[in-house]
């Protein structure tokens, strides 16, 4: 009887000896922002540290996607997961079996990690989700328990949204204010207005590209169409205050310079945002297009503050001369 205890007793130390132990994670959470995805597999009692006696297999709900066999050195990939890879060969010896993958071919749900050493083996599994922003393009549709968010915070996207339309409008109202009361050459008036329809298409298009959700190509672009061509505002701007004044007062250059200041800002803020998932410099931009704002602003109200006080040439007054009684 003593010898059947025994018996169970050395299989059961053997059969523990023959498991493989995994430091358990609580899963991978994929945005956006991810370009890749780690899956980690880290096993805490491997032996003999020799990836050649070692063979590493990940499955996606129980369908193999990649395998890695250390003793012939031989992958596999399935053909959906081309870009499936050990995150580090050379430290598989040390337990390392993370497997990397191109984040559009990484759908969520639950992954599974077996790795075999020898006659020892063990297998963990890893969930992944997708976080509060994931990639909305065509290439990767996110199905409708997806959570899709923007690049930018709402707020942010909001703030830079209506700032950029504060510009066009206020750069619209100069405009009318010199069609209505300035006699302007009509090639003169048609080029101002022309540049004034593209800044605004310009707008339009960037914005429709902007709000779309996700971090891709468009979303940069969009950001792009809004910023790039606000530089259309300062010459527009120029011509704007030769039409009203005979020769520009040192405000105007001031005001002009007000305005170039904010878009260099802007395109600074650009440039720092369009790498970056999440955007981290967003009040630089948002700064840029609120100093360009205020600059056009206090253009049109410079221009109609002059105008009551010196009547600007473009006004055509008659004064009657009549005989002192």
């Amino acid at each position: 009887m003593w010898l059947l205890a025994a018996w169970v007793l050395l299989s059961a130390v053997g059969a523990g000896s023959a498991q493989l132990i995994f430091n358990e994670t609580d899963g991978v959470e994929r945005t956006a922002c991810n370009k890749t995805v780690i899956l980690p597999c880290y096993v805490a009692n491997l032996k003999e540290h020799n990836s050649s006696v070692m063979f590493v297999t990940w499955k996606k709900q129980g369908k193999r996607i990649f395998s890695f066999d250390g003793a012939r050195h031989q992958f596999f990939r399935d053909p959906a997961f081309p870009s499936a890879n050990l995150v580090s060969q050379e430290n598989l010896s040390k337990g390392i079996a993370s497997l990397m993958l191109n984040s559009a071919e990484a759908d969520a749900g639950n992954y599974s990690c077996e790795v075999t050493e020898s006659s020892r083996e063990g297998v963990t599994r890893v969930e992944l989700r997708n976080g509060s922003v994931v990639s909305c393009d065509e290439e990767n549709t996110p199905t409708p328990k997806d959570k899709c968010g923007s690049w930018f915070l709402l707020l942010e996207s909001a703030v830079i949204i209506v700032l950029l339309f504060l510009v066009i409008i206020f750069c619209w109202a100069q405009l009318s204010v010199i069609a209505l009361k300035c006699e302007v050459a009509s090639q003169k008036k048609m080029g101002m207005i022309a540049a004034g329809f593209i800044f605004t298409v310009a707008a339009v298009v960037g914005t429709v590209l902007f709000v779309q959700d996700g971090y891709t190509p468009r979303n940069q672009a969009g950001l792009g169409l809004i910023i790039v061509p606000a530089l259309i505002s300062v010459p527009l701007q120029y011509l704007m205050f030769g039409v009203v004044f005979d020769s520009l007062p040192q405000t105007t250059y001031a005001l002009i310079g007000l305005q170039i200041l904010g878009y260099i800002i802007a395109v600074v803020g650009f440039a720092l945002c369009v790498s970056a998932c999440p955007p981290l410099h967003a009040p630089v931009v948002i700064a840029g297009l609120a100093i360009m704002a205020i600059a056009v602003l206090l253009s049109l109200a410079y221009e109609c503050i002059m105008e009551l006080q010196s009547y600007v040439r473009c006004e055509k007054y008659t004064v009657v001369h009549t005989p002192w009684p």
